[in-house]
């Protein structure tokens, strides 16, 4: 790659002939041009004012050496270190799940609910980078929010993006409820695994590189919601509220759980593709 001289124009064009040939679904030019950004610490208007601009071979070997992680299927938030959530920067890593947009449909759903409490007491099960949790102190900063994950890892990613958005959260090692004795909330929120453990899409695209941790629950992808939707009602005050993203085909499963669990007004919201995304309900 560097026996010759690269221009800008040329290393995205042999980019996204790398990136074209890949298995992966993906926009290559767009991809191209975000790694080349990365690389060069500069913006996309940069790229096209200076298309003619000579790299040096410290630039085209990091560039390039990026573009073959991703042809290779690595998502570009882990090549990045970082992935946009609820207009917040977000540090990623191996150890974290991706946020993803359809996770902002449960931010706006806690958000309405949350409007008619003051100083609400947040729970935030299985943060990961923080997402959930950061959008929500973001929004609320009244709050007194706790964020919990059962991976140092993940809680030290978690922890580093609060730190960096200066917003104030409680984040707690805990396997779910297990250091939380005592303790009660206004409002539960979680994220949990919920992909079941022979699905395929876990050895497709991004997933293939995201914690299984993070992913699957059982068989039917169940076990974890089914762990936090049973034992909320010890962790909430009356009138207070679980939210749970889930699969697309668990909604009606959830629903049961919800009312076998004693919850009230259960609704399931979809999400951006108008899918069965977010499941809540009240305690009496």
């Amino acid at each position: 790659m560097t026996n010759q001289a690269w221009l800008i124009s040329t290393a995205i064009q042999q980019a996204v002939q790398q990136l074209t040939n890949s298995a992966n679904d993906c926009n290559p030019k767009l991809e191209a041009e975000i790694l080349l950004c990365h690389s060069l610490r500069v913006n996309r208007a940069y790229l096209l004012t200076w298309p003619e601009k000579a790299l040096t071979e410290t630039q085209v070997a990091e560039f390039f050496a990026l573009v073959e992680r991703r042809q290779a299927g690595e998502p570009i938030a882990y090549l990045l270190g970082y992935k946009e959530f609820w207009g917040l920067a977000l540090q990623v890593s191996p150890a974290t799940l991706i946020p993803r947009a359809d996770t902002e449909t449960l931010i706006e759903i806690a958000l309405q609910k949350l409007a008619q409490y003051p100083k609400p007491q947040i729970l935030d099960m299985g943060t990961g980078s923080g997402a959930i949790a950061l959008a929500l102190a973001s929004e609320r900063p009244d709050a007194k929010i706790t964020a919990i994950d059962a991976s140092p890892a993940a809680l030290a990613v978690a922890q580093a993006n609060g730190l960096a958005h200066q917003l104030k959260i409680n984040w707690l090692l805990s396997d779910w409820f297990s250091q939380l004795e005592g303790q009660k909330f206004d409002c539960i929120v979680s994220n949990p695994p919920y992909i079941e453990q022979q699905d395929l899409h876990l050895t497709q695209g991004d997933l293939r590189f995201e914690p299984d941790s993070a992913l699957s629950s059982g068989s039917d992808g169940l076990d974890d919601l089914r762990l936090i939707i049973c034992q909320a009602p010890s962790y909430l005050n009356q009138q207070a509220w679980l939210f749970v993203e889930h699969g697309y085909n668990q909604a009606d499963a959830v629903k049961q759980l919800f009312r076998q669990a004693g919850f009230q007004s259960i609704t399931c919201q979809v999400d951006l593709a108008g899918h069965p995304r977010v499941s809540y309900g009240q305690t009496p």
